[in-house]
């Protein structure tokens, strides 16, 4: 480096040359390294740095003993909005399914493209039947909790996440659907995981090019 000094010195290029030539191939390499990045890749690291810690980093052992060792949850009206979603929308799931399901939820919230606030999100669209984002809050039927137990499981879920719990699982999903079905969004956008009888997914960044 001073040899590479001495020499713009002794062209008389001075600091101020040297100091832009060096910023320009930084800029260069730095292109040259982003353009064999994927764009999802790149979209990854960009919205989540660390994908496996994306929500604070509080360690989550997905395990039902682990489970339920937490003490009984409650809390206020965005704890029950998402304990209440997780009961209708992943009760039958294994509990890394319940806790994906939370995550995707969770990672909605933080993303610009939908409501800010857990009850925002699971009551978006709702009022129209089958026009919204969780099928339990349009259908038509009344939401009755009758297995208190399961309800009990997936209140210490929802407890656990939104006190910080890690986001290791789906990569930053924003949408699932159960293998069942295969809706037309699905082939858009990223799939990131599959758990249990759910796939995960992610959209797509389209990068532009100079």
């Amino acid at each position: 480096m001073r040899r590479f000094i001495a020499i713009f010195l002794t062209l008389g290029l001075g600091l101020p040359a040297l100091a832009d030539t060096t910023v320009k191939q930084l800029v260069s390499k730095e292109k040259r390294a982003l353009s064999g990045i994927s764009a999802v890749r790149l979209d990854n690291l960009l919205q989540h740095p660390e994908p496996h810690m994306a929500s604070g980093g509080k360690p989550v052992n997905y395990t039902k003993s682990w489970l339920a060792s937490q003490p009984k949850a409650s809390g206020g009206a965005q704890w029950a909005c998402l304990a209440e979603a997780l009961y209708f929308e992943a009760r039958g799931e294994s509990i890394k399914g319940q806790f994906a399901v939370a995550e995707v939820i969770l990672n909605r919230v933080d993303s610009r493209h939908f409501p800010n606030s857990v009850c925002g999100v699971i009551k978006q669209g709702t009022g129209k039947k089958y026009a919204c984002q969780f099928t339990y809050t349009c259908d038509g039927h009344k939401e009755v909790i009758h297995e208190p137990a399961a309800y009990t499981r997936v209140g210490k879920v929802a407890k656990v996440m939104l006190d910080g719990g890690a986001r290791a699982l789906t990569r930053g999903a924003t949408y699932y659907h159960t293998k069942a079905v295969r809706p037309s969004w699905s082939r858009k956008f990223h799939r990131t995981a599959t758990i249990g009888v759910h796939h995960f997914y992610r959209r797509n960044v389209r990068l532009s090019k100079n």
